[in-house]
């Protein structure tokens, strides 16, 4: 029986494509004009600021979770040395 379970394994985990490893462009949106986005160390609002990024600056994702005491979603992201977690609703794209 478990001979049978391989070859169905193995088709479903090749029909599911590959895993994402490249990084994801972003641009900070959404803000008011003179604002900064926040990177915090932990994807909480409350988290210490680890880094800014200005308005319409580039940055790199690296996915994002929406399973967090606030539900709100976040997106672990690199700006510069700066490595942490920012709101993806100020996230576009790019």
């Amino acid at each position: 029986m478990r001979l049978r379970l391989l070859p169905a394994l193995a088709l479903a985990l090749l029909a599911a494509g590959p895993a994402r490893a490249e990084p994801e462009p972003f641009r900070v949106d959404g803000l008011p004009r003179g604002e900064a986005l926040s990177i915090r160390a932990e994807p909480d609002a409350a988290a210490e600021i680890v880094g800014e990024i200005p308005a319409g600056r580039r940055l790199l994702g690296f996915g994002c979770t929406n399973d967090t005491p606030s539900r709100t979603t976040w997106c672990r992201v690199k700006f510069g040395r700066s490595v942490g977690w920012a709101r993806r609703r100020y996230l576009a794209p790019e």
